[in-house]
């Protein structure tokens, strides 16, 4: 046995052969087609052509939005009649005078609606100074217009109404020696200017930069702010210097000097409650401190007497809404407006600017 073992370790059990496999395999049979070009927008190439702007025609849209207004209070009215309720209508959703009117009294002028005076939001009697009968009247005719209670308690329905509040609140806050709300507002103000819209140009040298006349986005700016610049630094600033926010190869802001700071910050402390309060509405408008304050140094009451007259035609809502707006309306000319946007905010910007001439502006302007 010992003999034979040696013999049997050297014996090798035949294993079974695998079958062979391929180390690949074939997905299809189908010969191979090399893809044929099509015109397609998907297929890489040059960029298209710049769309050409095809603004749409200003009536058509209004009539298409006054179509739709219609077609949702039918559907409202439609669907209120349909739900059966006992409860009686709200006292908000009627309107519980016929009249507005302004009477003069000794305070100022006030709105009545009916017999029931015109309040603030902290239920103070509204009085206009009796130097502002516009204001007054365009308060009235805000509330002439409205359908019901419930609308008054959307200032947009009432802007001028809240403004002269807001104007009403700060002149309140002054003879309570509450010094936060005006301190609020200037720090506010200051802020923007700086990042004023008038002070933002576009870098000197841009690629492929498209051009209007002959002249760049930023020739165009620099034609612009430079006779309002020259004006506040003649007449309302005498001797400031006002410098661009953006350097002609940077895009890091640059800060107003120091000394310009506090003449400004002091200019606006002093300013009375309604042209601060109409100053606040053109910078929020606008975002531009220094086209907002050439605005309403034009047309403020306070004014009237350190403001030369001028042959010249006045600087006014259409002035300040393009020297405002001047890099959008640069966009939309080249690449189109997009509808109910820009048109709407071209629209509303003069809406404001319009609201602060009205709140500022006395017989004496």
């Amino acid at each position: 046995m010992e003999t034979l073992r040696p013999a049997l370790a050297t014996l090798r059990l035949a294993a079974p052969r695998r079958a062979y496999r391929p180390l690949y395999q074939c997905l299809h049979t189908s010969a191979a087609r090399h893809a044929t070009p099509l015109p397609h927008a998907s297929v890489p190439g040059p960029p298209p052509a710049t769309p050409t702007p095809h603004p749409s025609d200003p009536l058509e849209r209004v009539a298409r939005k006054k179509r739709q207004a219609e077609m949702v209070k039918q559907a409202q009215e439609v669907r209120t009649e349909s739900v059966p309720s006992n409860k009686p209508k709200s006292l908000l959703k009627k309107r519980f005078w016929k009249d507005s009117t302004v009477k003069e009294t000794d305070e100022g002028l006030q709105v009545f609606l009916d017999s029931r005076p015109v309040r603030t939001p902290t239920k103070d009697i509204l009085t206009v100074p009796a130097s502002k009968p516009q204001l007054a009247t365009a308060i009235a005719l805000e509330w002439d217009l409205l359908l019901s209670a419930q609308q008054a308690l959307r200032t947009h329905y009432i802007p001028m109404t809240s403004l002269a509040a807001r104007a009403l609140d700060i002149e309140q806050a002054d003879a309570q020696g509450k010094e936060h709300v005006r301190n609020e507002v200037l720090n506010l103000l200051m802020r923007y200017l700086a990042t004023d819209t008038l002070l933002c140009w576009a870098p000197e040298n841009v690629m492929n930069d498209h051009r209007r006349n002959g002249k760049t986005l930023r020739e165009l700016q620099q034609e612009m702010a430079t006779p309002i610049i020259g004006h506040l630094t003649t007449h309302i600033w005498p001797g400031v210097e006002i410098k661009p926010i953006l350097e002609p190869d940077s895009i890091m802001p640059v800060e107003q000097p120091a000394m310009t700071q506090q003449v400004i910050r002091g200019w606006l402390a002093g300013l009375p409650a309604f042209e601060l309060a109409g100053l606040e509405r053109a910078v929020l408008a606008s975002k531009s401190l220094l086209v907002s304050v050439r605005l309403i140094y034009e047309w403020g009451e306070a004014f009237t007497q350190s403001r030369k007259p001028a042959n010249a035609a006045r600087f006014g809502i259409e002035e300040a809404a393009e020297a405002a707006s001047l890099e959008v309306r640069w966009q939309t000319g080249q690449w189109g407006e997009v509808e109910d946007t820009h048109d709407v905010e071209k629209e509303d910007l003069r809406r404001q600017l319009g609201s602060a001439i009205l709140l500022v502006t006395g017989d004496a302007s």
